[in-house]
């Protein structure tokens, strides 16, 4: 499943790089995009009683992304267990690969 972001200003930090800690943002836009792309929503999976929190999260940064950019980020389900999955990500621009991560 593809998510794309375009990058904002309040993205960025002062040196107008988008800021590391924005990608978990990136992630959970990412994922909330790929449930709603299988029919549910966190709200669907709330009134169920289901929870998903995040338990750990990584991120490996190999490029920087800059305000304005257009990122692509590719979210797929890496491991799936009784009672935990996890969420892998990557982050393009254009098919430069910029990081990639997991929670």
């Amino acid at each position: 499943m593809r998510y794309l972001h375009r990058v904002i200003f309040g993205d960025t930090d002062q040196m107008g790089i988008v800021y590391y800690a924005n990608y978990y943002r990136f992630f959970e836009a990412a994922r909330a995009e790929y449930l709603r792309a299988l029919g549910k929503s966190y709200r669907d999976l709330v009134a169920m009683d289901v929870a998903l929190p995040v338990v750990e999260s990584h991120c490996n940064y190999k490029r920087p992304a800059y305000f304005e950019d257009v990122l692509a980020i590719d979210t797929h389900i890496s491991k799936l267990r009784g009672a935990s999955l996890t969420f892998s990500y990557e982050v393009r621009r254009d098919e430069a690969l910029l990081a990639t991560g997991h929670t």
